[in-house]
């Protein structure tokens, strides 16, 4: 048990799927996990542990923003040994090319700060995926029909930005996507020795206006948490 996880030593699977909302993780658990079992509802931040192919994997809702994923990923390695960490959530398109539905994975993530900012100081660090997580992901991917983009993304501290000039600049320079949590998970694994990936599912356009409809998000986010699953297990 820890501060804000209240499992037990042993419960939490070194394999853990991260997604925002708890109760996202919740669904994720109940639709692609056997054996499940809740191991966490502090603070109502549900988690889950079960197995997949009969590998033990664990799914803990992280919240909104990379403060909160910093608490529960510093916990899940630090105090029950998570070794990968791979989050699974939305992100808003930020190029023509990329389309509500498709699948991003996260290759670098670009940032103003996150809660690191006070160790690197004046460092610009530059967070990244884990490559074997990443080349798995992407052939996971290939074996779908759904678009699917390698690249950087933009881990934003705000849900509602007042910068569209900054945003230009992100689209300018190639980034696909935003979010808001990838970039301290990169950071975090890095210092740890832990790997870490970000599947996103787009679920709005930041150019067009366009976003998923809320019936059909599940279908969509389907594909992200099996892609995240098949990335995290050699077969």
């Amino acid at each position: 048990m820890s501060i804000h996880i209240g499992a037990a030593p042993g419960e939490i699977a070194e394999t853990v799927l991260m997604p925002g909302d708890p109760y996202r993780a919740k669904w994720a658990a109940e639709t692609f996990l056997d054996d499940v079992v809740q191991v966490n509802s502090v603070r109502g931040m549900l988690g889950f542990t079960g197995t997949w192919r009969g590998n033990r994997v664990s799914i803990q809702g992280s919240g909104m923003g990379m403060p909160s994923l910093s608490i529960y990923a510093n916990e899940l390695i630090r105090d029950f040994g998570a070794k990968t960490l791979i989050r699974i959530g939305s992100c808003g398109a930020m190029q023509e090319h990329v389309k509500v539905r498709d699948i991003i994975l996260a290759m670098t993530a670009t940032t103003l700060s996150t809660p690191s900012r006070g160790i690197f100081r004046e460092l610009n660090f530059a967070p990244c995926a884990d490559y074997p997580l990443l080349r798995r992901a992407a052939d996971a991917a290939g074996s779908r029909d759904v678009a699917t983009h390698v690249g950087g993304i933009y881990s934003s501290d705000v849900f509602y930005d007042e910068r569209p000039d900054l945003n230009d600049q992100m689209t300018r320079h190639g980034i696909l996507g935003v979010e808001m949590e990838a970039a301290e998970l990169y950071i975090l694994a890095a210092r740890h020795g832990a790997r870490a990936l970000a599947v996103l599912t787009v679920s709005d356009h930041l150019l067009t206006g366009e976003a998923l409809p809320s019936d059909q998000r599940e279908t969509s986010f389907g594909d992200m948490v099996e892609i995240a699953l098949e990335a995290a297990f050699e077969s």
